[in-house]
């Protein structure tokens, strides 16, 4: 039997290149999203691929919309293979410059969202016996770089839950997958709010420079979660990186200080 996939934000972006990953193996993807009309394209990507799909409209604010889909998935396909909480938001700006309304809604969908998704699909993974899910959070919530706090936080706490999960639910035949991919090109900016105007521009060009792009992330996911791996850390510097942060915190530390110091001239004062 195919894989039985769901996606949340599954309708741009690496939530899209997940999908087309996954239907390239003939299974059936199931796409959540709040953009119906950019959902309706993907569902005839998806069927190109040679996968089955359908999209649902799916706020992961809201947790009578995901346990709609499970129950339609129950309906529809008997059951759900993996739920990868895909969707997400970004924010940057200085701790005195952000406003709480910003952190309550980064933190209400990065991780709230994700809380809802592993919450509600877990009794039927638990039923069924077996189940992965695949948690997208960030090298941010690895790094923790400045002028990122509440971005920061809430990917530090899809990671905290992750690693929290994949311990609780191992014994029931459940894998946990944490992805943690730097910048890469993807439409990340188009909701992204700052303090800052340049932000995003900036952002955009950092997702340019990069030579990791969305299908490379949504392979490594593929190969990560049909391995039962929990971490997927597709961009191979990041990934050194945090092996130093790990091995040689201090050195870490230096080098995150100058950096930190060219980012805050550049966007927040003097470091």
């Amino acid at each position: 039997m195919s894989n039985r996939v769901f996606i949340t934000g599954g309708a741009s972006g690496l939530g899209r290149a997940i999908a087309l990953r996954y239907a390239r193996e003939g299974a059936r993807v199931c796409i959540g999203d709040i953009n119906p009309d950019q959902g309706a394209v993907v569902e005839k990507e998806i069927a190109a691929a040679g996968g089955e799909s359908y999209y649902v409209d799916c706020d992961v604010r809201r947790l009578s919309d995901l346990e709609k889909v499970r129950d339609d998935l129950k309906s529809k396909w008997g059951g759900v293979d993996v739920v990868v909480n895909n969707a997400g938001v970004a924010t940057s700006g200085s701790i005195e410059g952000s406003t709480i309304a910003d952190w309550e809604w980064i933190l209400d969908i990065n991780v709230m969202g994700v809380v809802r998704g592993c919450k509600v699909f877990t009794p039927m993974f638990k039923q069924q016996g077996f189940g992965s899910f695949v948690n997208v959070a960030s090298m941010a919530g690895l790094m923790l770089a400045p002028l990122m706090s509440s971005y920061n936080v809430s990917k530090a706490g899809v990671i905290a839950l992750s690693e929290t999960l994949s311990q609780e639910l191992r014994g029931s035949g459940i894998t946990t997958s944490c992805v943690c991919p730097a910048f890469f090109p993807t439409n990340l900016t188009a909701t992204m709010r700052s303090e800052n105007p340049n932000m995003g521009m900036n952002v955009n060009k950092l997702m340019k420079r990069s030579g990791v792009t969305a299908d490379d992330v949504a392979d490594d996911i593929y190969r990560a979660q049909t391995n039962g791996d929990f971490w997927v850390l597709p961009h191979v510097k990041e990934r050194r990186m945090w092996m130093l942060k790990r091995h040689a915190p201090w050195a870490f530390d230096w080098l995150m200080q100058q950096e930190s110091k060219r980012w805050m001239k550049k966007f927040g004062g003097a470091a």
